[in-house]
């Protein structure tokens, strides 16, 4: 039996970590392309006279549409399998990011253009299913958060955007993320592979979807993941705006903060899993949640950066990445095999869709009252809430499970 999939070995057949490294490629070269706009969002301001509302807007919708796309794209999944899906979702990603680089100027069409932006963000709910397939029950936490490092995508996006588009040009950006994603479509297509055996879900696409809303834990878990993933989208997209707005940063610093911001919480989120497999899920997530009510009180207070307010930023960052790697540490618990692809793209969607709103709140609270304090306190509330939740109704639901 192979100890890495719980199944009989087959002749010449990929190892799970082979797999597994591909995979976290693909995600993190289609995050690389959903988070494109994030970083210009100053300078769109600047060039298209933006409202705080307009470019709050336009960092938001790949990040709505790439949460909506990730329920079909789960469900696919589950049927066709990641070898057909994440070539396809990594070749379409193309065309949007070569007409945003080249074409959109003006912001009808940067909103069309982000709207199909969203597609990159569809990745996560292909490639959870498919690293859940290889890896058995014991070991998925850690490999769940392995593959979430490809969410270090928005990083590179903060790293190099703005450097790149004033250093080369402003298109630069964009053709480089282009080419990547060609070869990476291209080498997926020929090496990726669905784990042999694996449970392949029946049915229509609609049915399973029925199927996973219907499923018990879907919504606990999708509430989780909409307050820590979804908060972790919410800083990566909006965080440059608020540091230039609020602290008078420049584009290029901002950016760069961010990128630290993205790369703890990246970091942190196989942390989460590995802690998860040992642990718990439960008490990992509590935790992470209690981190980022104290640390967002805190920051509502805007604080000098150095060193309270960074302080603030960098637990938050731990906190949401390592409840991001819990949350679904738990969904391979709680949820038959051939229906984790549908719940993930549930779960998957409520986590982009709570990254959707956050940006939208503060952009507006900004342009009303010129102060960012109530966005903060309503998301020290939001995580207080999912940490009650999760040491109360999820933890009965996961022994439960486990006695079953």
């Amino acid at each position: 039996m192979d100890r890495n999939t719980g199944s009989p070995p087959v002749a010449d057949a990929p190892r799970p970590w082979q797999m597994l490294l591909l995979a976290t490629t693909g995600f993190a070269l289609c995050f690389w392309a959903w988070a494109l706009l994030a970083p210009l969002g100053p300078r769109l301001r600047d060039d298209l006279d933006l409202s705080s509302f307009e470019q709050s807007l336009v960092v938001a919708v790949p990040v709505v549409v790439g949460a909506l796309g990730r329920i079909p794209a789960g469900a696919l999944t589950d049927r066709w399998g990641a070898r057909r899906v994440f070539p396809l979702v990594a070749a379409l990603t193309i065309l949007p990011v070569l007409y945003l680089g080249h074409l959109a100027d003006s912001l009808v069409e940067v909103l069309a253009g982000g709207f199909l932006l969203g597609l990159g963000g569809t990745a996560f709910a292909v490639g959870v299913p498919f690293v859940n397939a290889w890896y058995p029950p014991a070991r998925r936490g850690v490999a769940l958060g392995v593959f979430g490092i490809g969410t270090g995508g928005t990083a590179l996006s903060a790293f190099t955007t703005v450097q790149l588009a004033d250093a080369v040009g402003r298109a630069f950006p964009f053709d480089l993320v282009a080419g990547c994603l060609a070869v990476y479509a291209g080498a997926a297509w020929f090496l990726l592979r669905d784990r042999p055996g694996r449970a392949t879900a029946t049915g229509s696409l609609l049915s399973r979807t029925a199927l996973a809303v219907r499923t018990p834990a879907t919504w606990q878990l999708a509430f989780l993941y909409a307050v820590s993933f979804g908060g972790f989208v919410a800083f990566s997209v909006y965080l440059p705006t608020y540091l230039t707005r609020a602290y008078d940063l420049g584009r290029s610093d901002a950016a760069l903060r961010t990128a630290g911001f993205v790369v703890l919480a990246v970091a942190m989120r196989p942390v989460g899993g590995w802690l998860s497999d040992r642990i718990r899920p439960v008490p990992v997530l509590t935790v992470s949640y209690g981190i980022v009510s104290v640390c967002a009180l805190v920051a509502a207070f805007e604080a000098d950066l150095a060193p309270v307010g960074t302080a603030a930023f960098f637990g938050m960052a731990a906190g949401l990445g390592a409840g991001s790697g819990a949350v679904f540490a738990l969904v391979a618990r709680l949820v038959p095999a051939e229906r984790v692809g549908s719940v993930t793209g549930v779960v998957g969607a409520a986590g982009g869709l709570g990254g959707f709103f956050p940006p939208l709140v503060m952009g507006a609270v900004d342009s009303v009252a010129h102060d960012y304090t109530w966005g903060f306190v309503l998301l020290a509330l939001t995580a207080t809430a999912a940490g009650t939740l999760a040491a109360t109704a999820v933890r009965r639901r996961a022994r439960a499970t486990a006695d079953a």
